[in-house]
């Protein structure tokens, strides 16, 4: 599987590279966001709608969604099951 995680519009990420999916709206997010962006370190996946989501990524860039955290959450959990079906699938063709 590629690890890709869909986060709207046609926009994906790398999910092996996820740390946290948080919600914007806090104080310690935006000040998050506001160092990141003075730093040249943000990514804005928005397509110009509101940032609902905050993506922290490993290499310390921070990605913004205009996607909820849950349903970002959501998509992450569905592509988690689908790689551990395919490699299910794939213990058993080699078992066979």
């Amino acid at each position: 599987m590629s690890g890709l995680l869909n986060i709207g519009f046609g926009n994906m990420v790398n999910s092996r590279k996820l740390v946290a999916v948080i919600n914007p709206d806090s104080a310690p997010a935006k000040r998050l966001i506001q160092n990141a962006r003075d730093d040249g370190r943000v990514i804005d996946a928005t397509q110009g709608r509101r940032t609902r989501a905050v993506l922290v990524m490993d290499d310390d860039h921070i990605i913004l969604s205009a996607l909820q955290p849950e349903t970002l959450g959501n998509r992450y959990k569905g592509r988690e099951s689908v790689n551990q079906e395919a490699e299910e699938a794939a213990e058993a063709v080699v078992s066979d």
